[in-house]
């Protein structure tokens, strides 16, 4: 227990600053009866790594138990109208504007779709960052015909109101999952029947249109600017491109990702 929080302390040496919002709830009690009740929504859970206290150990563990992201911090600021006034005792919570499906149900509802002879679509964000470009993928998964949308813990968009408006409420539809090695996720998915395609760029990957997407399916896309990392590429069964003519070589994450959603939906259509 020791060295587990030592290493908690270390990774925390850092003070992090919230903007007041909707999606922020903050205070123990408050925070403890988030975890009691809707523990699905919460995101993330920031707290500031010197307390202590009965309910302050409840609050970790609970969150544990419910996969939820801690992340500790030295010190906690919020910012924005009257926050001089608010007292958060060094802990706030980062929610959902929808429940968060656990992973292994998504992975159970997808091996059953697919046991029954159907070809369900998902879709993974790999580290997208830009909460306007995650609420619009979610928007065309869902006007495309996906089942469910993965998304990593960390170094991602939360999913709070900018990415719940830039939905424009498709959110609320769709199945959303939050995992924390998505590698690990998407060979998980394979085991339950998909097949893996990764959008890059670059000249190696195989032309969107020139691939079927007739079948159980993941599509992959990558962060802004880095896009898909090496570990997540090494799980995709297929890299592929969307061909373009002009000087630009790449498109918006968002943008990107609803040409290969439309294009699967497209085929699959077509294949009835």
């Amino acid at each position: 227990m020791k060295n587990q929080r030592s290493r908690q302390a270390g990774a925390g040496d850092r003070e992090r600053r919230l903007t007041l919002s909707d999606d922020l709830i903050w205070g123990i009690h408050p925070v403890f009866e988030a975890l009691q009740e809707e523990p699905e929504r919460i995101a993330e859970l920031i707290l500031v790594k010197e307390k202590r206290g009965t309910k302050w150990e409840e609050i970790i563990e609970s969150a544990r138990l419910h996969g939820i992201k801690l992340s500790f911090v030295s010190t906690l600021k919020l910012a924005g109208e009257n926050s001089s006034q608010i007292r958060h005792q060094g802990i706030v919570a980062r929610m959902s504007h929808t429940p968060l499906l656990p992973f292994a149900e998504l992975v159970e509802k997808f091996r059953k779709m697919v046991s029954r002879g159907e070809r369900p679509r998902l879709l993974a964000c790999d580290t997208l960052q830009d909460p306007h470009n995650l609420g619009a993928i979610i928007r065309s998964a869902h006007a495309s015909g996906v089942a469910g949308v993965v998304i990593t813990r960390e170094k991602s968009a939360p999913l709070g109101g900018i990415a719940a408006k830039s939905s424009a409420g498709a959110i609320s539809h769709i199945d959303i999952c939050q995992v924390t090695n998505l590698a690990t996720a998407l060979q998980q998915l394979k085991d339950a029947g998909a097949w893996v395609f990764g959008a890059v760029k670059e000249s190696e990957s195989q032309s969107l249109y020139q691939t079927d997407l007739c079948l159980p399916a993941c599509i992959v896309v990558g962060g802004e600017g880095k896009g898909i990392r090496p570990l997540v590429r090494k799980q995709c069964d297929l890299l592929i491109a969307i061909p373009m003519i002009g000087r630009l070589d790449s498109l918006n994450s968002s943008v990107a990702a609803a040409v290969i959603m439309f294009e699967a939906m497209r085929q699959n259509m077509a294949k009835k």
